[in-house]
């Protein structure tokens, strides 16, 4: 090959190099269980919820979760009251059964787990694992629906309130 043919393919090479495009940076969305929810406006994404709290249970030999639109609010109304009172409590709304009842809900079984303090999903669902009653709640064999929610409240100490609630 002469020399100038090799300086032919590699200015060629070279010219068809400079024509490709840089790709663009790709951008790595932040799992939902990652994302703060000490933010105006944040809500947890309940699907992402009932994915860990499923893959728990199941992996215990016990039945997935669906999300109930009508739990997500009994939820929703509990974790906005606690917020409200800037306090921790079953009954910032009144009682689960009262709520459940307001709510239609005839059940067998309930269970609920409200906390405070948590930023994240993966937070509130490692205290609520490492809690004896919080993790009974969760692995409660009978438990089929659920709903979770949380309210942010910059004022409050906790700055994040939880409640999650669980049917038959």
């Amino acid at each position: 090959m002469t020399k100038g043919l090799k300086f032919s393919f590699v200015a060629l090479a070279l010219a068809l190099g400079s024509c490709a495009e840089t790709p663009a940076p790709v951008q790595i969305a932040e799992p939902a269980m990652y994302r703060s929810l000490a933010t105006p406006g944040a809500v947890v994404d309940a699907e992402a919820a009932r994915a860990m709290l499923s893959l728990y249970r199941t992996n215990k030999g016990l039945s997935a979760l669906v999300v109930d639109p009508g739990l997500q609010r009994v939820a929703e109304d509990q974790a906005r009251a606690m917020a409200a009172a800037g306090a921790i409590s079953h009954t910032a709304h009144g009682t689960l059964t009262q709520r459940l009842d307001a709510a239609g809900y005839r059940t067998n079984t309930a269970v609920e787990n409200v906390s405070a303090g948590y930023h994240t999903l993966a937070e509130a669902f490692s205290g609520w694992r490492d809690s004896p009653p919080h993790n009974r709640n969760m692995l409660d064999p009978k438990m089929r629906r659920m709903g979770v929610a949380t309210a942010y409240a910059p004022g409050a100490r906790y700055k994040v309130f939880w409640a999650l609630v669980m049917t038959d």
